[in-house]
């Protein structure tokens, strides 16, 4: 009776202490002096251990370059926020894309399924060449319609 006991306390005390946090980012993404688009931008939750790491949101950048991205999830302990970027910006013919980490600040982290504030990582050109900068064979690209030349009609290329 006592071990039932003991048993349902812990497991009772961990269901309490799991608490649901979010965290946001936005900013602008240049290449040289022009606007980044269509760049993959997503934002994670990194664990260490045997938890998996969590997407929270993912998304690409507009026409001018901007993005905005925010999630959540539930965690025994504080969410590690990493945002990470996937370009090809002065990349020349290698393959894969260019891959770029940073780690969102704690303070930005907040509870609740909406983050209470959002960090803004301000503008950044990707022709800098980052430390610890990565590559990724495979990043999905979005299928962007594009008017042709041609004609007045939209034109998708993959």
């Amino acid at each position: 009776m006592f071990k039932t006991f003991l048993l349902l306390s812990l497991f009772f005390g961990a269901v309490v202490a799991l608490r649901h946090q979010s965290v946001g980012v936005k900013g602008i993404l240049l290449c040289g002096g022009a606007p980044a688009k269509n760049v993959r931008v997503k934002l994670w939750d990194e664990d260490s251990g045997p938890d998996p790491d969590d997407l929270l949101d993912q998304g690409y950048t507009n026409s001018a370059g901007e993005f905005s991205l925010k999630g959540g999830t539930t965690e025994l302990t504080n969410i590690d926020a990493v945002f990470k970027i996937y370009h090809d910006c002065d990349d020349g013919i290698k393959p894969g894309s260019r891959k770029v980490k940073f780690q969102i600040p704690n303070s930005y982290v907040t509870d609740g399924a909406e983050p209470k504030k959002i960090f803004d990582i301000g503008t950044l050109n990707l022709e800098t060449i980052f430390a610890k900068e990565e590559r990724e064979l495979i990043v999905s690209k979005r299928n962007v319609p594009q008017v042709s030349k041609d004609s007045d009609e939209l034109a998708f290329f993959f």
